[in-house]
């Protein structure tokens, strides 16, 4: 009876202080994860296909997307991390309690700062197509440099001052050892879900309604002064196709992520496990896998940039200045 109750237990030499497993049939844990490794794996290789694809093509290097390698950057982390997700399926944590709060800490900048990108690619595309002749003097590439090093710079000390409870007592809201706990009081929690969902989302909606209404209008301008109006189309049109393209990053982004905050908005306690948040938390680092496909079946740059790096064309001297576009 001893030896069925140790193997049930995270740390068996732990009988009275471990936490349990959940009890699954050998396949299905199989199943599970093989799938969860296939999922990161795939996630780490392509967003690294889009971190290499930007950063060394000079071509590719426009402000639209240095914000995509920014996404990339953060979605390949999210691939890396979902090695802990993996692990911690069976409901145990084997790491200790400090890498718990450091893994749960790094996670949320890195899904802020992926939320923080996607606001700076609703304003670019909004400039864009609001404002064309303003664009490309007001949105340029150090610009965008400079606001993507601040979201990333705001993300790290958002939560590491929202969080620093755990980092100073890391563990200490576990009932068990192998738990893998943080806590947030509710006012915290309040800012953190006004801060990281409720004013960026709000933002990029208003923004893209906008875009649209421009569209349409332009749309019924074409229509009726098609004669009048063609150059300025014909202007508008790539960052018309940049625009639909990256909104449907955008709206992908956003069926991911707002079960994840629903669930934390509806909970009744501030006191969250990694596990209880497994289905909505995988569906958010899905997200991180669906971008570099949805870059691969909307632009021939991707695509065209994956045959090179993979033919190892990208080693030959000068190769960063192939055309891509």
């Amino acid at each position: 009876m001893e030896t069925l109750v140790r193997t049930e237990l995270c740390f068996p030499q732990l009988i009275n202080t471990s936490c349990r497993k959940p009890i699954r049939p050998h396949l299905e844990a199989m199943l599970i994860y093989m799938l969860l490794s296939s999922i990161s794996l795939l996630t780490v290789a392509l967003n690294l296909l889009v971190i290499i694809s930007i950063s060394h093509f000079k071509q590719l290097q426009t402000p639209t997307n240095l914000l995509l390698l920014s996404l990339a950057v953060s979605d390949f982390f999210v691939g890396l991390f979902m090695i802990f997700q993996i692990i911690i399926t069976d409901g145990c944590w084997l790491f200790g309690d400090l890498m718990c709060s450091l893994w749960l800490i790094l996670s949320s900048i890195i899904m802020t700062s992926s939320v923080g990108t996607m606001v700076l690619i609703s304003v670019d595309r909004y400039v864009a197509i609001c404002y064309p002749l303003h664009y490309f003097t007001k949105v340029k590439p150090k610009t965008v440099q400079v606001c993507v090093c601040l979201c990333w710079m705001f993300a790290a000390l958002f939560y590491s001052l929202l969080m620093k409870n755990n980092l100073q007592h890391p563990g200490r809201y576990n009932s068990c050892i192998g738990e893998c706990f943080i806590y947030m009081h509710y006012i915290a929690n309040l800012v953190d879900l006004i801060v990281t969902f409720i004013f960026p989302i709000t933002v990029i909606v208003i923004l893209y309604i906008r875009i649209f209404a421009v569209v349409v209008y332009q749309a019924r301008a074409m229509r009726s002064h098609i004669a009048v109006v063609t150059t300025k189309v014909t202007v508008k049109k790539s960052e018309m196709k940049a625009a639909r393209n990256l909104g449907v990053v955008v709206v992908v982004f956003l069926i991911c992520v707002c079960p994840y905050f629903c669930f934390v908005l509806t909970s009744q306690n501030n006191v969250y496990t990694a596990s209880s948040l497994t289905i909505v938390i995988w569906l958010l680092y899905c997200n991180s896998c669906l971008n570099p496909l949805i870059y691969a079946i909307l632009y021939p740059w991707f695509r065209k940039s994956i045959k090179v790096i993979v033919t190892l064309q990208i080693l030959k001297s000068g190769s960063y200045r192939t055309n891509m576009l």
